[in-house]
């Protein structure tokens, strides 16, 4: 059985590899991206069931690539889970629009309870 793939996008190299290293050993299929740009490039070719996604990053940011994301036919439904330390209040308006699953605020939550929303989102 092949393991569930998740996919995070995430600027700061410490909290993507701490995330990474979390999800990878419980078992899921883990590749990271340090903008929007190059998370869509990996997306492309990986196909995740998930998606991690931090909205504040160079090139591209999050709310950006979720854009991109949604225009291609593969990317509609993908679920994505906002990862960020930007308040809800102070995110952009179009993430209402673009299927957003969830919004984390990374200070809000551990490694171990944002692993909990993935697992939640998942089994929906």
């Amino acid at each position: 059985m092949s393991s569930t793939k998740i996919a995070i996008i995430e600027d700061d190299i410490a909290i993507s590899q701490m995330y990474r290293l979390k999800f990878e050993t419980e078992g899921y299929d883990v590749q990271t991206a340090e903008d929007g740009k190059l998370g869509l490039e990996l997306l492309e070719g990986f196909k995740p069931k998930i998606i991690l996604l931090d909205l504040m990053m160079p090139e591209m940011t999050g709310d950006e690539m979720l854009v991109e994301l949604r225009k291609k036919p593969w990317g509609k439904d993908i679920i994505v889970i906002i990862l960020t330390n930007l308040g809800e209040e102070e995110a952009p308006n179009i993430l209402k629009e673009l299927n957003v699953h969830s919004y984390i605020v990374k200070a809000e939550m551990t490694p171990r309870q944002v692993a909990e929303r993935v697992k939640t989102a998942l089994a929906s």
